[in-house]
């Protein structure tokens, strides 16, 4: 099966998307000036390069700005010796083609959602797991960052598919969108939920008694507009973005999991890299975590008062109260055991792995 990625909605151009989406200047000019020196001297132990990093996502979305301020930072550290181009979703042709170019060498680097892989990797299904991670974004990017289930044991079965994940980290809570509203698990009886292509995704949906749907990110608007399907989940800045609180009546904070995106790169390409273009990569991913953890708080912060705010789409706001989260979890966690007896490959070893780690930090 053939990865597949999802599609953020519009945003601005390259430079527009850098600097104004961010809410202040970036500091590439700025910092190339002041660090021009050392630029120059760092240019003369690099090798002139040229990287492709493709994103799921378009200038303004938290993917693409995450892959500009990476290239900001390998230009400056190389004196411009080594280009990174950020490719927004379609740049390089579809959703397979990314995916395929990524594997095959064609482009050098990608940011990657595991969640929509599972049909090569399948431990990495993981991701579609409702209520694994906890509510705190804080904590659910500590583990994110340290967790060795995924940084190393998942990262091997990624490798035995020419790609590597550097880094994985949250680009916000998922929420569900609807004309019904949902608050408990009985407002999905008879609902036509829009999922990708997750086996392990359509399992937690039909736990809640929802039908499923794959549907493309490109037809999803008219899909929702039309009633082609009846809902759909998502971070809020991607929900502002694509415009589904236009048609759509009702907003549930839900939490319910995490859109998880991966810093990859082609395995082979990467692993012959010299030992110092290596290091370069490496700092850049590692610094970038608390980075990326602030874009995207700031980019759904913002989007949740776009939508509470857009009066031509006025938009009912639920919030699920605890004892309506425990409605949900008592359905979703004998998913877990499904995913440990017939989706992993090593009865679920990683995910138990992981569970372990998520205890330590929020000590449950």
């Amino acid at each position: 099966m053939a990865l597949s990625f999802l599609l953020v909605a519009c945003g601005g151009d390259d430079e527009e998307g850098t600097e104004d989406t961010s809410g202040e200047d970036t500091g590439t000019e700025e910092g190339t000036d002041e660090g021009s020196e050392g630029g120059e001297e760092a240019a003369g132990d690099f090798e002139a390069q040229e990287w492709r990093f493709v994103t799921e996502e378009l200038p303004g979305e938290v993917q693409y700005e995450y892959a500009a301020e990476f290239a900001n930072r390998i230009d400056e550290k190389t004196g411009g010796q080594i280009e990174v181009t950020p490719y927004e979703f379609g740049g390089l042709g579809s959703e397979v083609d990314q995916a395929q170019s990524l594997q095959q060498g064609a482009v050098e680097l990608a940011v990657m959602s595991p969640g929509f892989t599972g049909g090569q990797v399948v431990e990495g299904q993981l991701f579609s797991l409702h209520f694994l991670f906890p509510e705190d974004q804080e904590q659910t990017q500590e583990i994110l960052n340290t967790s060795e289930a995924l940084n190393t044991d998942l990262r091997e079965r990624y490798e035995e598919h020419s790609i590597t994940p550097l880094a994985y980290w949250t680009e916000g809570a998922m929420n569900w969108t609807s004309n019904n509203g949902i608050s408990a698990p009985s407002d999905f009886e008879g609902f036509n939920m829009r999922v990708q292509e997750s086996p392990l995704m359509r399992e937690a949906y039909n736990a809640y008694g929802a039908e499923v749907q794959a549907l493309s990110w490109g037809e999803l608007y008219t899909g929702l507009d039309q009633g082609t399907v009846d809902g759909q989940e998502n971070p809020l800045f991607f929900i502002n973005s694509a415009g589904f609180h236009e048609v759509q009546d009702t907003l549930t904070l839900s939490s319910h999991n995490n859109y998880v995106a991966m810093t990859t790169v082609n395995t082979d390409w990467y692993n012959g890299l010299d030992d110092n273009v290596k290091s370069v990569i490496d700092e850049t991913v590692e610094e970038m975590q608390s980075w990326v953890f602030d874009e995207q708080k700031r980019q759904n912060e913002e989007a949740l008062t776009a939508i509470e705010e857009d009066t031509e789409n006025a938009t009912e706001i639920i919030e699920l109260t605890e004892e309506d989260r425990q409605a949900f979890v008592e359905l979703a966690t004998p998913v877990y055991d499904f995913y440990r007896s017939e989706v992993s490959e090593v009865d679920g070893a990683i995910l138990d792995k992981l569970e372990e780690e998520i205890a330590e930090v929020t000590g449950e």
